[in-house]
């Protein structure tokens, strides 16, 4: 494990499986009232996230930054 990945607390953790925790424990809905982006608004699908959130620097903060603080704790174990 390298120096720089050691107090990541994303290391390890794809973009695909944070979407899919989020969604699974709060749903489309309440994630579309969250973030108000398209991807999670109008016909949401993992797929349409992931590319959006992979172009989108911004998004892609914005959502790991939930999942850290909101989403992260009780999947962890």
């Amino acid at each position: 494990m390298s120096n720089d990945q050691k107090n990541n607390p994303l290391h390890g953790v794809t973009l695909e499986m944070i979407l899919n925790r989020l969604v699974d424990f709060y749903g489309w809905e309440k994630l579309g009232k969250h973030f108000d982006m398209n991807c999670f608004n109008n016909d949401p699908s993992i797929k349409s996230c992931l590319k959006f959130l992979r172009k989108t620097p911004w998004a892609r903060e914005k959502v790991e930054g939930f999942y850290l603080y909101y989403g992260n704790p009780p999947w962890r174990k």
